[in-house]
């Protein structure tokens, strides 16, 4: 009761009506102020700045126009290797020359000019019917340029633009010292590709199987940045490596979407 009377006297006394009523103190209005400007600042960038962002997928270097694999026709033993691999074949040149068990020779030939990038055959194998023995990437010569074929989510390669700046991290360049390789997505697909699909385009039973592991991706056509370098491509150094890439090389690519506004983010 004592603590109650003491406040009841201070509100009655007349000395305690005539001061002044402080809303807050200067600290609190430094705080507000700062706090309003930042607010603003942030509506005037998230309607007039801008966003990029970057969606990664794997891919592979190759000359665009596929792969075929050979298949031995007959069962029998490799007695001839006749082809080097890495090396361009012409149509129809002898690869491979198998004996069957009659004695019959025959010679594998090759279906399409092109770049021997597999040669599984070796001399002394014994082989049946259906066993591969090499693949070949089709090029209409050794001037051909390369290509990316990115093997992207089939949810992601919708929103891919043409014309969108690609980078590339080749297996066989190393970033720290040469960069990424430059390019532009040129077309993305429309249908989704199956294990199958792949496996036959790129010649491998393997990358069909790399490139499909989280379901079937959709195929996305990088046209590379030419420069006068050594590789014949532009690269984010000024060099890039001092020699040619190869097909049928491995690559990163990060893929450079539309930049957008940070207000459109909110509103979609």
């Amino acid at each position: 009761m004592q603590f109650r009377q003491q406040a009841l006297s201070k509100l009655q006394s007349p000395e305690e009506l005539d001061l002044p009523v402080r809303f807050a103190r200067p600290q609190g209005w430094l705080v507000l102020t700062v706090t309003v400007l930042v607010m603003i600042a942030a509506t005037v960038w998230a309607i007039t700045g801008t966003v990029s962002s970057t969606l990664t997928a794997p891919g592979i270097l190759t000359h665009g126009h596929g792969s075929y694999v050979l298949q031995s026709p007959v069962a029998g033993q490799v007695t001839a290797v006749l082809a080097e691999e890495g090396k361009q074949v012409a149509a129809d040149a002898p690869l491979v020359r198998i004996r069957t068990a009659q004695g019959t020779t025959t010679v594998v030939r090759a279906l399409a000019a092109g770049r021997l990038t597999s040669l599984v055959a070796t001399i002394g194998a014994v082989v049946t019917t259906g066993t591969d023995l090499a693949s070949v990437e089709k090029t209409t010569g050794s001037r051909d340029p390369l290509t990316a074929t990115l093997y992207v989510p089939a949810e992601s390669a919708a929103i891919l633009p043409a014309g969108a700046t690609v980078d590339l991290t080749v297996a066989s360049a190393p970033t720290q010292r040469f960069g990424v390789l430059r390019g532009h997505v040129a077309a993305v697909g429309r249908n989704a590709q199956s294990r199958q699909r792949i496996s036959a385009f790129l010649g491998s039973a393997q990358l069909g199987e790399q490139f499909s592991r989280a379901g079937q991706p959709v195929a996305v056509l990088v046209r590379l940045d030419a420069a006068p370098t050594a590789s014949g491509y532009a690269w984010s150094t000024s060099g890039g490596p001092p020699f040619a890439l190869d097909s049928m090389t491995q690559a990163t690519a990060a893929v450079h979407l539309a930049a957008q506004h940070p207000i459109d983010w909110l509103l979609s």
